[in-house]
């Protein structure tokens, strides 16, 4: 064999290996991934479905979840720092509604033997509950936490131009910015639909506040008057106006008398 045809047919055999392998797909083969690095987690407390506010929270209300570490607040339960916590914020009143999937904060629970309202009302201040008219409770769209004004509607007697003594009703702002605690809801028919009305309201009040309440219940109807969200972080709560230039008729004693509903300083 001359040397010629050992080129064509090394030449037919290199062509024929290169065909084989380009069908055989492995040219189209991508290159191998490289490995993706494990971000750290840590098991967090969360709550398995919607806990409703002032719900009593049970250990099966409860699950592990894995959670980025990075993320992993400070304030949430870890299992490698409680592995029984379940067990152990049993029995909890729920302070504030938690969606599920939800970490679990031990802010937003609390231990108590005395009922869902003494557990979350915060120190110092009162719960007091009274009667509102159900037409003046905003339509039924005041809701627990809601921010309101208390108002005192009453029937009073004034001079007219004449100095002849007429009734008049009167209208004077009792609490300014306090918030409800909790409002006692009922379906009412309405022209053909059910509208939601409340006829008792509990506050959260100060001590001192308390007292001016009292008084404004005896002295007329009262009402609420629903503020906007953005007045949560406001801090008046008394009309200073109210307590020190004008005064409301209120009965002592089965009598009827004139006097200023709160003498503090404004």
């Amino acid at each position: 064999m001359n040397t010629a045809r050992i080129v064509v047919l090394a030449i037919a055999l290199g062509a024929g290996g290169i065909a084989a392998y380009l069908a055989s797909g492995s040219g189209d083969k991508p290159p191998p991934a490289e490995p993706v690095a494990q971000l750290p987690t840590v098991d967090v407390l969360v709550a398995k479905g919607e806990i409703n506010l002032g719900q009593t929270v049970k250990a099966e209300d409860m699950q592990w979840q894995t959670w980025p570490t990075a993320s992993a607040s400070a304030s949430f339960v870890k299992r490698s720092d409680r592995p029984d916590a379940p067990n152990q914020l049993a029995g909890s009143i729920a302070r504030g509604s938690f969606m599920a999937g939800e970490p679990i904060r031990e802010q937003k629970l609390v231990k108590s033997d005395s009922g869902f309202m003494a557990a979350i009302l915060p120190s110092g201040m009162r719960a007091v509950s009274t009667e509102i008219a159900p037409e003046t409770g905003a339509g039924g769209f005041i809701l627990p936490n809601d921010r309101v004004d208390v108002l005192l509607t009453q029937h009073v007697k004034a001079p007219d131009a004449h100095g002849n003594q007429q009734d008049v009703v009167q209208t004077t702002i009792v609490l300014r910015n306090v918030r409800v605690l909790a409002i006692d809801q009922a379906p009412k028919e309405k022209d053909g639909q059910n509208t939601v009305v409340g006829k008792t309201v509990t506050l959260e009040l100060k001590p001192e506040e308390t007292t001016a309440l009292a008084s404004a219940r005896q002295a007329g109807t009262l009402s609420l008057a629903l503020r906007s969200i953005a007045d949560v972080n406001s801090v008046e709560t008394v009309d200073a106006s109210v307590k020190l230039t004008q005064s409301v008729n209120i009965v002592r004693f089965g009598l009827p008398g004139a006097t200023t509903l709160m003498p503090t300083q404004p």
